[in-house]
């Protein structure tokens, strides 16, 4: 029989809830975290119908009496750093799967700790004592249906599916708890009558497959079949690091986004050189004012952790973006680095152009030294005792959402 060890636990309105904990007039209120997008929201917000990834201004017309906060990437970090040491206090498999949600596997601790159900509630009664937050907690045998019990337990619940009770337990909820099953798929689904997990689990394979896709098909088959032997991993080396701002929905220019881009690659830069870390591959994402959204990325000859490196590379590719959607509202702005590897000393290359980008040039040399010393500044004197000269001179609003500059997990 299956033991049920697999916890997945998920802190409530994280954002928000720390927001509240960082000015506690603000408790009981409808707060919203973010600047143009609301990034997330307390549940006095939501009674009004906000939602994450709504526009402020949609948000506030739904509740006029919203009040609207700028996130504190610092204290987000803290209290998970202090939450994810709670989790680790109880068992070494922790799988991190954001700054506020993670995976746990505590078949192994239940002979010093007790049951699955008892280590669960312990946990959510340290992490309430230690840090004042809510965490929503599932108790099942497998990954994807512990996912699904802590989404069931919000807010501040848990929920434990013992052996033979997981399809008493998924089948009746909407199909849409189900990974993979968006806004596009979900309509989909209920178009041809389908519209539980149960409905998913006695549609035959090849009649799913026929309706989105093999991939999907057999991905949504097994799930709502409560198929899903992926073990628990911990977090293994990172893949990628990103950061992005939310902005009010404008149109912007290349000047009103740059210094946007200056401090969001200054963050990226230098957590890669923190981690000793280079990136080959440089991803530019914007999003529009109807949440849809375009990617641009390209992959250098040589790796690197420049500032001025990856800056010269992003603006190439925002601009196509901007000469491509020119009318086009603008919502969000996000950088990435992937294909990570150890960073090795610049070699100085000749016969290549001033301009070249990448490693060995001149000015890479040069811009390199500066990093550094940037860098040892700030761990010297703090991350604000240098900013660019653009943020300084501008004006303009845009909210840096530090949440996905984390280092991100091949998972």
């Amino acid at each position: 029989m299956d033991v049920p060890g697999i916890l997945h636990a998920d802190l409530d309105a994280f954002y928000a809830a720390v927001a509240v904990l960082e000015d506690p007039g603000l408790a009981g209120k409808p707060v919203a975290v973010g600047a143009g997008v609301v990034l997330s929201c307390t549940y006095e917000a939501k009674e009004y119908g906000v939602r994450g990834g709504m526009r402020t201004v949609d948000a506030k017309a739904l509740c006029p009496n919203l009040i609207v906060v700028d996130g504190t990437f610092g204290a987000y970090t803290d209290y998970s750093k202090t939450v994810f040491s709670i989790f680790e206090s109880y068992t070494p498999l922790v799988e991190p799967l954001s700054i506020d949600e993670a995976f746990m596997d505590v078949t192994g601790s239940v002979h010093l700790l007790g049951s699955p159900a008892h280590i669960a509630r312990s946990i959510r009664e340290d992490v309430k004592n230690q840090t004042g937050l809510a965490v929503s907690i599932g108790v099942t045998a497998r990954k994807f249906l512990s996912k699904i019990a802590s989404q069931v337990a919000k807010p501040d619940g848990l929920i434990v599916v013992l052996p033979g009770e997981e399809k008493a337990f998924l089948h009746p909820l909407s199909a849409s708890y189900l990974w993979g099953v968006g806004p596009v798929t979900k309509k989909r689904l209920n178009q041809l009558g389908i519209r539980t997990i149960g409905d998913i689990a006695d549609t035959p394979l090849d009649a799913l497959v026929a309706m989105v896709g093999g991939a999907a098909g057999n991905h949504l088959h097994a799930l709502a079949n409560n198929k899903d032997s992926r073990p628990v991993e911990r977090a293994r080396n990172a893949k990628s690091v990103s950061a992005q701002s939310a902005m009010r929905a404008e149109r912007r220019s290349m000047d009103d986004l740059m210094p946007v881009l200056l401090r969001l690659t200054d963050r990226v830069a230098s957590r890669l050189r923190d981690k000793d870390r280079s990136a080959r591959t440089i991803t530019v994402r914007v999003r529009f004012g109807d949440l849809s959204s375009v990617t641009r990325s390209e992959t250098l000859h040589t790796p690197t952790a420049s500032t001025a490196a990856m800056v010269a590379l992003e603006r190439r590719l925002l601009q196509k973006v901007l000469d491509e959607y020119p009318k086009h509202e603008i919502t969000l702005l996000s950088v990435a680095a992937a294909g990570l590897g150890v960073d090795e000393p610049i070699q100085l290359a000749f016969g290549v152009s001033d301009d070249a980008v990448g490693g060995g040039t001149p000015q890479e040399i040069a811009s390199s030294a500066l990093d550094e010393s940037v860098d040892e500044l700030r761990r010297r004197f703090g991350k604000d005792i240098l900013t660019h000269g653009s943020d300084l001179l501008s004006g303009r609003t845009t909210h840096t959402d530090g949440l996905s500059e984390v280092m991100r997990r091949d998972t």
